[in-house]
């Protein structure tokens, strides 16, 4: 199987801790994507999904005024890009996550999908 860096996209989309719910929904409405990093300065703080959305709002908390740093997973794993598309799965299964930050030498590269690794 290919290794992340084949599959993975380049294209980083992130929003600051501070971001409230609302904005972070609208960057990935309008980017067509399911999670966005989080970001502080150059560092990867976080990963906020379509999943921290439903949880804001099911709790009834207002999404124009809640921080995404109450609702993003802290610290995510992270996956190296050489790190095969085999493993990755069975690890996405066995966690349940949707969507992996990808590094190379510790700075942040790409975020693998499980969509990108089942469609290819």
């Amino acid at each position: 199987m290919p290794a992340l860096r084949e599959l993975m996209s380049i294209d980083l989309i992130s929003v600051p801790p501070t971001a409230t719910v609302a904005e972070a929904a609208q960057v990935m409405s309008l980017q067509h994507i399911g999670a966005a990093l989080v970001v502080e300065g150059e560092d990867l703080v976080g990963i906020f999904t379509e999943r921290d959305i439903v949880r804001a709002l099911a709790a009834e908390h207002d999404a124009a005024t809640h921080d995404v740093r109450e609702w993003m997973t802290k610290d995510p794993v992270t996956l190296d890009a050489d790190v095969s598309a085999q493993e990755t799965l069975a690890l996405m299964l066995a966690k349940g996550f949707r969507h992996v930050p990808v590094t190379q030498a510790g700075q942040l590269v790409g975020i693998v999908s499980m969509r990108d690794l089942t469609i290819r």
